[in-house]
């Protein structure tokens, strides 16, 4: 554990992350283990699993090798109960799964719908019922989109779920403390593998976000570790039921007549 709760560090907490194995989620793990973390980067898929944790173990973090499937509850328990038997408990849980349909709601089928909703929204509820027993003094981060408050075509089931994460994090904040405190990250726009097309280079998205950041340009994984470090930390032992937005300052943009 931190020496103080002035230090913004997880050196020495033990963190899952779900979703850990690429985008935000890996990004996250890798800097939980560069500043002192135990981490177990969880997906579906063994070969990234496998992949993240040599990565993580080069950086000196003690790790699980444990695919999860975070649609399947009896799959967040068995990665539960090894990172327990293994590491010895859970300090940190960081829910970073994701899945999208970029379609109009008028066209969205009802099985990309409902995937979307069980892996965003029904996955986060999942991931806390099943990890915040095993917490005795925890953080809970939850991943959220500035989809949950912006009206952004063809994402209505990805906002949707975004938005239902942000309600749900403030009421688990409430339900599971003070034990565990749950805050959620909304990220701005950010260059991931699941964005890189829709946010192409010359895209009209891509110069829309380029317009409307103050740094002019999309958000790169690695600049959301801060942010997820803070909360995860005992530096915010005093924050809960929060949404940390960082997005360049694209929802501070100034009104254009």
């Amino acid at each position: 554990m931190a020496e103080s709760r002035n230090h913004v560090t997880v050196d020495g907490k033990r963190a899952v992350v779900i979703g850990g194995t690429s985008g935000i989620g890996r990004a996250i793990a890798v800097g939980f283990a560069a500043d002192g973390a135990d981490v177990v980067a969880s997906s579906r898929t063994e070969s990234a699993v496998a992949e993240t944790a040599e990565e993580l173990q080069s950086a000196g973090a003690e790790t699980v090798v444990q695919p999860c499937d975070v649609t399947d509850r009896e799959s967040l328990v068995a990665l539960r109960d090894q990172v327990v038997e293994e590491l010895g408990g859970v300090d940190v849980l960081v829910t970073s799964q994701s899945a999208i349909a970029r379609d109009p709601i008028a066209s969205v089928s009802e099985n990309d719908w409902a995937t979307v909703l069980d892996v965003q929204l029904s996955g986060v509820h999942r991931a806390c019922q099943v990890f915040a027993p095993a917490m005795d003094d925890g953080s809970v981060v939850t991943v959220s989109s500035m989809g949950a408050t912006l009206a952004m075509p063809e994402t209505g089931a990805y906002s949707a779920a975004k938005g239902g994460t942000d309600a749900y994090t403030r009421v688990a904040a409430k339900e599971l403390g003070p034990e565990v405190r749950v805050n959620a990250i909304r990220p701005g726009f950010i260059l991931t593998p699941q964005t890189a097309e829709a946010y192409g280079e010359g895209t009209d998205r891509r110069r829309e976000v380029e317009r409307k950041t103050e740094p002019g340009r999309m958000g790169q994984p690695e600049e959301l570790v801060g942010a997820a470090i803070y909360l995860a930390s005992d530096a915010a032992s005093y924050t809960t039921g929060e949404v940390l937005t960082v997005d360049g300052g694209f929802s501070n943009t100034a009104f254009e007549a």
